[in-house]
C-alpha cells in the first residue's frame, strides 16, 4: 500500500480498523520483501522504509499499528529510532517489535528501555512471527476499547457536570417549595390536630410525612425515611408518595382503608410495599415506615411500624410512652415481620412519630440524643402545640448536635386537642 491511498489516522471516536497496518523497517531490500510477502499473507496492510529517518516520516503520516524494525540499520539504529518513535504524538499505541541477532539480557534491556514492547531473534521463523503480532493486536486491542470508553466517559462526565449544575438549581428551589408546604400542612379533623415537620438535611431529602382523610371519620397518617441521602433517595421517596397521594385511583392506602375489614389494616401497606421493593424494583435502596389509620371521632389508632423509631405517647399527664417493638425495614426481607400497634387517644394527649434524624442526632463527640433525651425535648416544650412545638423541637436538635445534623429530620404529630364541629384540612 503507498502513502497515497493508506487512509487518515483513526481519530479517538472512530471504529476499529478492520486490518492492521504494519511498518517494516530494514535498510536490506530482500529483507523487507521476504518479510512482506509474508505479512500480507497473514492478512496485513504493509508499508515499508529502508532507514529510521524514512520510518519516522512515515509515522507522522500514517500512524501505523504495529512497527517491525531491524535493530542493525546505519545513521539510525533500530534502537533509536524506536525511543524516538515514542516520542511521536499518535492518535492510538502503535505496538513495536525489534528484529535483533543479539538475544542476551543485556540487549532485551536496552530495548525495553527504548519502548520496544517485544523482541524476534533473527533469522524470523514466520509462525513465531505471526504469533507475535497476533499478541500485539490484542493489546492494541485492549487500548483500542480503553480508549473507546475513556472517551465515552469524558463525554459523560461532560454531561454529569451540566446536568448536575441544573439539578443543583432545580433541588434549591424544590427545597424552598418542600419547607414552604410543610410549614403549611396542618389539618384539623374534629378533636383532632395533625402538623408535619419535614426538613431535609441538603437540598433535597428521602423522608416523607403525609396524611389524607379516609371517609367521615379516619384518617391515614404515614411517615416514611428512604435510606441514604440525595437524589436517589429523593425519587423513591417521589414514587412512594404517588402510592400515598390523596387520589383515590393511585393511594393504595386509602384503597386498602376503604376495602372494609377483611382488607389487612394498616400492616397491609407495609406487605405491599415490601412486594414492590423486592419485585418491582432494581435497588438496594430500603426505608422504615410508620402508618396509622385513625378514628377521628374516637382517638382510636391502629399503626404499623416498620423499622421506623419507636412513635412517642405523651398522655395528658405528661408521661412519654414509646411505642412498638420496632418491627423490619420495608425491601430487605421476604418474609418481614412488621409491628402492629393498637390505642386510644384521649383529649390532652398527643403523638410524636419522629424519624431517626431527630433520635440518632449526635453532639460532635458522638452522644445521640435517643428516647431519652426526645423524652427530655417533649416535656420541655409540652406547653406548645403543632408547628410551634415542631419547631421548638427541631431548634432543640440542631442545638444538641451542634448545627452539624447530617441526616434528614420529619415528624408527624397528632394531638388531641378536645372536641370540634368544623372539619377543615389545610395542605398548603
Amino acid at each position: 500500500m503507498t502513502a497515497a491511498n493508506r487512509p487518515s489516522p483513526l481519530s479517538d471516536t472512530a471504529p476499529p480498523k478492520q486490518k492492521r497496518l504494519v511498518l517494516l523497517v530494514d535498510d536490506s531490500a530482500a529483507q523487507r520483501r521476504l518479510l512482506a510477502r509474508l505479512l500480507k499473507r497473514g492478512g496485513y496492510d504493509v508499508i515499508e522504509a529502508a532507514n529510521g529517518a524514512e520510518a519516522l516520516q512515515l509515522c507522522e503520516r500514517l500512524a501505523p499499528d504495529l512497527v517491525l524494525s531491524d535493530w542493525v540499520m546505519p545513521e539510525m539504529t533500530g534502537l533509536q529510532f524506536c525511543a524516538a518513535f515514542r516520542q511521536l504524538s499518535r492518535p492510538n499505541y502503535g505496538y513495536f517489535v525489534l528484529l535483533t541477532s543479539n538475544a542476551d539480557a543485556h540487549a532485551i534491556t536496552e530495548g525495553l528501555q527504548a519502548g520496544a514492547d517485544d523482541f524476534l531473534t533473527k533469522p524470523v521463523a514466520p509462525q513465531e512471527l505471526l504469533a507475535r503480532l497476533a499478541a500485539g493486536e490484542r493489546i492494541l486491542r485492549i487500548e483500542e476499547e480503553l480508549r473507546a470508553s475513556n472517551t465515552q466517559l469524558r463525554q459523560a462526565l461532560s454531561q454529569l457536570s451540566e446536568t448536575q449544575a441544573a439539578m443543583e438549581r432545580d433541588l434549591r428551589e424544590a427545597r424552598k417549595l418542600q419547607q414552604g408546604l410543610v410549614r403549611e400542612r396542618s389539618g384539623r379533623f374534629g378533636q383532632i390536630e395533625i402538623s408535619l415537620l419535614l426538613r431535609p438535611a441538603g437540598h433535597i431529602g428521602g423522608d416523607l410525612v403525609g396524611f389524607f382523610p379516609i371517609g367521615d371519620d379516619r384518617l391515614g397518617l404515614y411517615a416514611l425515611d428512604v435510606s441514604g441521602h440525595g437524589v436517589t433517595a429523593a425519587l423513591l421517596t417521589a414514587q412512594l408518595s404517588v402510592h400515598l397521594s390523596g387520589s383515590s385511583d393511585q393511594n393504595i392506602a386509602l384503597r386498602g382503608a376503604l376495602g372494609g375489614a377483611d382488607a389487612g389494616g394498616p400492616a397491609a401497606l407495609a406487605h405491599f410495599f415490601n412486594t414492590m421493593m423486592l419485585e418491582e424494583m432494581n435497588t438496594d435502596t430500603y426505608f422504615t415506615m410508620i402508618y396509622a389509620e385513625l378514628n377521628h371521632m374516637t382517638g382510636h389508632l391502629r399503626m404499623v411500624q416498620a423499622g421506623h423509631p419507636h412513635p412517642a405517647l405523651q398522655r395528658a399527664d405528661g408521661t412519654v410512652t414509646h411505642l412498638g417493638a420496632g418491627g423490619m425495614p420495608i425491601g430487605v426481607f421476604e418474609s418481614p415481620l412488621f409491628d402492629e400497634i393498637d390505642i386510644t387517644l384521649g383529649p390532652g394527649d398527643r403523638l410524636l412519630i419522629a424519624s431517626d434524624g431527630i433520635t440518632e442526632a449526635t453532639t460532635p463527640n458522638g452522644r445521640q440524643l435517643g428516647n431519652d433525651g426526645l423524652e427530655a425535648v417533649m416535656r420541655t416544650n409540652a406547653f406548645l402545640n403543632g408547628h410551634s412545638f415542631l419547631e421548638s423541637m427541631a431548634w432543640s436538635v440542631s442545638e444538641y448536635c451542634r448545627g452539624e445534623r447530617q441526616d434528614d429530620m420529619s415528624a408527624v404529630l397528632v394531638e388531641f386537642r378536645g372536641s370540634g364541629k368544623v372539619i377543615r384540612l389545610d395542605d398548603g
